[in-house]
């Protein structure tokens, strides 16, 4: 399958999650599923604004056989159980199954989880159309090159002089580490009367193409205070119709985004 790959990036705070979560409804909307969702934030709250329950990461996993080298049986590698206990830890709907990388319990890098997250992701990501990876905020994703060859990157901001400005500090990494993203854009958050207008200038400086603006919209932050999932919002609401329109134009007219699913869903 040609599975079109998608990232999300973007300085904490500024609406990269909301997106990424709103971006996935409408591509299942579009009846473009399933959707492989990936959660590559230490701070991992994309299962909760999707609605879907997650009982492991692949950060506890590797806690586990850390802890307890007896945890893993007899015959397996360490890699072909990590792969095993992987396809384990998605937490899985009809039309979204998703993966948490989480964070380490202690001091450390990443490095190993990240290489483990991209071997992985690689072979299953072709059992979907579309990939969609919610990413650490700010820039150690992209120096630690977690985001290569994806298809799209929407780096998403605040509509603020400091949130631009860090949106195009992420292009300018990801034109420098050469990652093969096919099209990088823009996409401003929390939109209010005359910001966009007074950001013209630093907007333009980023060097990204807008995809669109995000209005602010109170139920937003009404949903998130009650821990209800957002992508449970009501398809007339501001946001949603803001992201409904950048995916029709963005991602909806990639070549080869329009293939469907095999008739079960997904491949074995």
């Amino acid at each position: 399958m040609n599975t079109i790959q998608i990232a999300v990036a973007g300085k904490g705070g500024g609406g990269k999650t909301t997106f990424a979560a709103l971006a996935i409804r409408e591509l299942v909307a579009a009846g473009r599923g399933p959707v492989l969702a990936v959660d590559a934030d230490a701070n991992a709250n994309l299962g909760e604004v999707l609605g879907l329950a997650v009982e492991e990461t692949i950060a506890d996993i590797l806690a586990e056989l850390a802890e307890d080298r007896r945890s893993r049986p007899g015959g397996m590698s360490k890699a072909e159980y990590l792969n095993f206990r992987m396809y384990q830890a998605l937490a899985e709907s009809p039309d979204v199954d998703l993966l948490v990388m989480g964070g380490p319990e202690g001091p450390g890098c990443y490095c190993y989880v990240n290489n483990l997250l991209r071997g992985f992701i690689e072979q299953k990501a072709r059992d979907y159309p579309f990939l969609v990876m919610d990413n650490e905020a700010g820039l150690e994703h992209l120096s630690r090159r977690t985001t290569r060859q994806v298809d799209l990157l929407f780096v998403v901001s605040e509509a603020t002089v400091r949130g631009v400005r860090s949106a195009g500090r992420i292009h300018g990494l990801t034109e420098r580490l050469d990652l093969g993203i096919g099209r990088s854009y823009l996409v401003v958050n929390r939109v209010r009367d005359g910001a966009l207008g007074a950001l013209e200038a630093e907007i333009g400086e980023t060097g990204l193409e807008v995809a669109g603006w995000l209005p602010y919209d109170p139920a937003v932050e009404s949903w998130d205070l009650r821990g209800r999932p957002l992508v449970q919002l009501p398809d007339d609401s501001p946001v949603v119709a803001a992201v409904r329109e950048i995916i029709k134009r963005t991602v909806l007219g990639v070549k080869g985004a329009t293939g469907t699913a095999p008739a079960s869903g997904k491949t074995e």
